[in-house]
Order: structure tokens, then C-alpha cells, then sequence
């Protein structure tokens, strides 16, 4: 029977920052206090040793993908292949390993684990091998054969599953990096900071896949003319349905062109205008009469079957094309 009971704890200033000192001291000595807390001084002479080192030879670790973006940026808790957190691998060096790639090897008592290697979950549940088995089936080191009774087939742990950045996992690798190595890739280093085991994560976002993330290390931030581009019928329907607002705040940041002397129709400003009048309701048309008419005028403006053919990149109802930044010169045709 599940112990549905709740507890509700309450602390005073003291206690609380009591509380606030042992999370600090947790995130600073991670696992090499071995379970056993140390004294203040023993604390302190950790800090003296540990931090300058820890600061100066910190190491980046991601699972990357073939273009070079960090699908998954490995923090403290991220598991490994071998089913121990990151934060239980060695990840502290005095002095950076000259062979690469960098070996972060486990160490968890018995644990054969040479090095992190990351696993990605398809949701919350695991991946699985071709053997149709999961990934904490395979020996944690080697080829990660398969250890399962009756499992003779399996060579290696190989899964077909695709992440999220649209490339099978295995043309994905794991990188360990140092801050230069890291800089060289254009990829950001965040702050400097005192705490075990960070790997890749850099700030908040980090925490993000990598197609979802718009810094460097990820899919990056989108370009002016993506975003700026005019909505048309084909456009995703919360942006149709605020066409009028969009436009009005364009509208009201290009206030001192419309001063310096905004031409008219042949201004950027106004491409989009047979969308916004298209949007409105005309007099006398009752609602059925609206939704059919914009429904026409999607199906118009949808490219023919030869010309889907011609296109490398086929386009849904609702999503938007990539565009590159180019000089305008006049009205767009």
C-alpha cells in the first residue's frame, strides 16, 4: 500500500540557513567526502586544494551531433551508460590529460565504467538496443554487449533511435573538452563557477535539447528575417490571429521613418497587407461564409504537385521558412 502521507516542515532563520549550507557544501564537495561529512576545517583545507584547480581545468562534457550542436549538455545528475550520475565519474584533474579523447572514468565501488558515456531516453523511457533490449541490460564497458540470458546476436549496444536534432544516435559522440577546445567551437563557457561535476551546463538554458536551445552551443538564435518576415495564410494560426497586433507594433517602432518620410506602399512595412485585409470580416458575411473563403484562399496559395516535387524543403500548414539575411531593394514581388 503507497504511504500517501504528506509532511510539512517549517524552519526559522538559523535552521534554514542551515539548510541553504548543506546544499552549498554538496554542490561544492559532490562525492569525494564519500559519505561522510567533513569537519569545517577539513572543509576549508578542501576548498583551499580543490576550487583554483577546479576553476582553471574544468572540462565540458556534451553529447554531440554530426553538425556540431549539443543535443544534451551533461550536468552533475545526468546519467552515464553504467547507470551512475555523472557527478560519480572523475571529472577533477591537476593537471588536463594530453590524449584525447579525455577518459572520465566511474568511481562508484565496482563499477567497470572506463569513461561517461551518455544515454539518451526516448521520453522517460530508455532506448533500445537492435537486441530489443535496454540500455541497462549491456555490460557498462567495452562494446556494451548485452548481458541478458539467451542474448547471443548482440555485438555491441545500436539503436535506431533519432534525437530530437533530427540524426540517429549513433552519429552522435561524446566530447570532453577543455575551455579553450570549447571556445575554438564558438560554443559558450558561462561563468566560472566553484561547484563538482558541472560538465556542459552553462546557465538555464543548458537544461534545453539542443533543437531547442538558441544559444551557440545549440540551434542558435533565428535570424532577423525569419522573425520578421510577413505572416501570411499558410502561417501558424495564432499568428494570423494576431496579425493586427503584430503589424501595430511594427507600426509603432517605425514611428520616426513614418516621420522621416515613409513613402507608402512600396515600404516593407506594407507587404503583408493583403493578409491583414484578408483577415478582417467584410460586411454581411456571416461566420461559415469567413472561415470557407479563408479556407480557399489557403488552398490557392499552396504550391501545385509539380512544384511540391521541385522542393527540397516541403512545408506543413503552420510552420515558417528558414531565410537568410539579405539587403532589401524595394518592394518584394
Amino acid at each position: 500500500m503507497a504511504d500517501d502521507r504528506q509532511y510539512h516542515l517549517k524552519f526559522d532563520a538559523s535552521k534554514g540557513q542551515a539548510v541553504d549550507d548543506y546544499l552549498e557544501y554538496k554542490r561544492i564537495v559532490g562525492e569525494d567526502d564519500g559519505g561522510k561529512l567533513f569537519t569545517p576545517e577539513e572543509f576549508e583545507e578542501y576548498k583551499k586544494k580543490v576550487l583554483p584547480m577546479r576553476m582553471k581545468n574544468r572540462l565540458y562534457t556534451s553529447h554531440t551531433g554530426p553538425t556540431g550542436m549539443d543535443c544534451k549538455l551533461v550536468g552533475p545528475e545526468t546519467p552515464c551508460f553504467c547507470k551512475h550520475r555523472y557527478k560519480q565519474h572523475k571529472t577533477d584533474f591537476e593537471e588536463i590529460p594530453k590524449e584525447r579523447p579525455i577518459k572520465l572514468p566511474c568511481r562508484a565501488s565496482k563499477c567497470k565504467c572506463v569513461s561517461y558515456h551518455y544515454v539518451p531516453l526516448n521520453g522517460s523511457q530508455p532506448i533500445r538496443c537492435h537486441c530489443k533490449h535496454t540500455a541497462d541490460e549491456h555490460a557498462e564497458f567495452g562494446k556494451f554487449v548485452c548481458k541478458k540470458a539467451g542474448c547471443t546476436k548482440c555485438t555491441g549496444f545500436k539503436s535506431s533511435f533519432t534525437c530530437g536534432c533530427g540524426a540517429p544516435v549513433s552519429q552522435h559522440k561524446m566530447i570532453v573538452e577543455t575551455a579553450e577546445e570549447r571556445e575554438t567551437r564558438g560554443h559558450p563557457l558561462g561563468e566560472a563557477t566553484p561547484y563538482a561535476a558541472m560538465g556542459g551546463i552553462t546557465g538555464f538554458s543548458s537544461m534545453a535539447e539542443g533543437y531547442m536551445r538558441l544559444d551557440p552551443s545549440g540551434k542558435g538564435a533565428p535570424s532577423k528575417g525569419f522573425l520578421e518576415q510577413s505572416v501570411t495564410s499558410s502561417d501558424n494560426p495564432f499568428l494570423r490571429s494576431n496579425v493586427h497586433a503584430i503589424k501595430q507594433h511594427q507600426m509603432s517602432k517605425k514611428q520616426a521613418d513614418i516621420e522621416a518620410g515613409l513613402t507608402g506602399p512600396e515600404d516593407e512595412i506594407f507587404d503583408d497587407i493583403g493578409e491583414r485585409v484578408s483577415s478582417r470580416r467584410r460586411p454581411g458575411e456571416d461566420e461559415m461564409a469567413y472561415f470557407e473563403r479563408r479556407y480557399q484562399e489557403r488552398q490557392m496559395n499552396k504550391p501545385s504537385g509539380h512544384e511540391l516535387d521541385s522542393q527540397m524543403d516541403k512545408l506543413a500548414i503552420g510552420s515558417r521558412k528558414a531565410v537568410e539575411e539579405k539587403p532589401r531593394s524595394g518592394r518584394r514581388k
